[in-house]
């Protein structure tokens, strides 16, 4: 899965339209790798790690090979999207979104796929030292997300064709990601593990609300029934208020039901930016949209950042 498409690059170009990037270049690759969406792979393991400091149970190396492993994760969930919505007709030239590799023939479905099985394979490396310390519950984790990064828009069911994409975005990049980072070293889910994956998993999911409120109408050409094509452009602004709300509903709860320091608040500082993120959805149409994405990945990552800072600093 991945929650998807953060830089504003404007309309879908032809590999000619962009001579600065060469057909099968590293650049090529880099721009199939999505780097604006890495930040969804490394807020998790950020603030998963700060939980386990928290409750005094960090450790470095199952932190970094669980970051090492989440970047490829997402970096192969990326590539599926790549070839498997062009291969389903979701991208084409009326595609408001950043560009994409394999449909502007950067890359060939063939390269893509290619690069989907090595960054596959690579990701093992990580979950193998992860498995010989957590178990087979880090078994179970990697080869689930694997599965629902390559199932979310491939396979004979895509979840993101079905309106599932949000729920499993949730989960994947929230709950998942958030609390196997903490069972990696603390070897245990704490409470404070479950309710810090709250606000993680529900801003990645905000970016993909803006995704698919933008893309409503090609995606409903191409037959993805997001849950924007379901239920409508408000049903994705209500969406949208609904995850912001439970996000810095979070920290709240921290502090108040588990006795946290008042330093777990520190995102609260970035609500202002939230909310001006939902008045620009309620108001915005078609390509200024690109703006709120980016903007909406910059708020996981802020609040990614704020809310691992204050975890730490607050102790145990």
């Amino acid at each position: 899965m991945s929650p998807d498409k953060t830089l504003p690059l404007g309309s879908l170009p032809s590999a000619a339209s962009a001579p600065s990037i060469h057909p099968g270049s590293f650049r090529a690759w880099v721009l199939a790798c999505r780097p604006a969406t890495l930040t969804a792979a490394v807020v998790p393991v950020a603030v998963g790690s700060a939980v386990a400091h928290a409750v005094g149970s960090f450790r470095v190396l199952p932190a970094l090979a669980a970051l090492l492993g989440s970047i490829l994760i997402q970096i192969a969930t990326n590539f599926a999207n790549d070839v498997f919505d062009h291969e389903k007709g979701a991208d084409t030239e009326e595609r408001l979104g950043p560009t994409r590799a394999t449909a502007t023939g950067l890359l060939t479905p063939r390269e893509v796929r290619t690069g989907l099985a090595v960054t596959i394979a690579l990701a093992l490396l990580p979950g193998l030292y992860l498995a010989s310390v957590g178990g087979w519950p880090i078994v179970a984790i990697g080869i689930t997300s694997i599965l629902a990064g390559v199932a979310y828009t491939g396979g004979p069911y895509p979840l993101g064709y079905h309106g599932l994409g949000d729920v499993f975005v949730f989960l994947f990049f929230g709950l998942v990601a958030v609390c196997g980072t903490v069972f990696v070293q603390a070897l245990a889910v704490p409470p404070l593990a479950v309710l810090a994956a709250v606000p993680v998993g529900a801003l990645a999911t905000a970016i993909l609300v803006v995704n698919n409120v933008r893309d409503r109408e090609t995606d409903v050409k191409a037959g993805k029934r997001t849950l924007a094509v379901r239920f409508g452009r408000r049903a994705g602004v209500l969406e949208y208020a609904a995850l912001l709300a439970a996000s810095y509903a979070a920290p709240v709860v921290c502090v108040v039901s588990l006795g946290r320091s008042p330093w777990a608040l520190l995102p609260l500082v970035s609500l202002p930016l939230g909310l001006g993120l939902l008045r620009a959805l309620a108001t915005r149409e078609g390509r200024p949209l690109n703006a709120v994405l980016a903007r909406t990945a910059m708020l996981l990552l802020l609040f990614g950042v704020l809310f691992s800072v204050g975890l730490l600093i607050g102790g145990g």
